[in-house]
């Protein structure tokens, strides 16, 4: 078993501190340092960060798979869709040396609503009842790796969230 399964919620605390860390770094960089995070007390509403700059509010539900992973689909929480600019950020990293990218992103522009999940199938839970039966999540959407735009860039996903059009890396 790898470290990777064996940590895996630690990995996941690190990938979402090193995205946090990327973002801060550009409005660092930018001579601004008016990026804001923040994130809930509770997961319940489908997002794992706030993060805002200059009024551009975006509620993040972050997702991340290994290069080279599998993985053909994300499940999002209908709740996101509340929030008035959410938007789901699937993080890419290396498995060896952590380093993050590329960005699939699904969200509408800066200050605009997620694309509506009412189309998008209705996610089951993954383990079966006695039975073996996997109910539906009907607060859950599965939403295919087609559907979101890729970028190469921390600083092109950063243009994307708030519409900065003369950030260059």
């Amino acid at each position: 078993m790898s470290k990777h399964s064996i940590y895996s919620s630690y990995r996941e605390t690190l990938i979402e501190h090193l995205f946090i860390s990327e973002l801060l770094k550009i409005s660092w960089k930018m001579g601004d340092c008016s990026l804001e995070v923040a994130k809930p007390e509770v997961d319940n509403s489908g997002y794992d960060l706030i993060v805002e700059r200059e009024g551009v509010v975006r509620h993040i539900q972050l997702k991340s798979s290994y290069l080279g992973g599998r993985t053909s689909t994300q499940k999002v929480h209908t709740k996101l869709s509340n929030k008035p600019a959410g938007c789901v950020i699937w993080l890419y990293f290396d498995e060896s040396t952590l380093d993050l990218g590329p960005f699939l992103y699904f969200g509408g522009r800066a200050n605009e609503p997620l694309p509506s999940l009412v189309e998008a199938k209705i996610a089951r839970h993954t383990k079966g009842d006695h039975d073996g039966y996997k109910a539906e999540r009907p607060m859950i959407r599965e939403i295919n790796k087609g559907m979101f735009s890729k970028y190469s860039s921390i600083v092109d996903l950063y243009n994307v969230l708030f519409d900065v059009s003369d950030l260059h890396e």
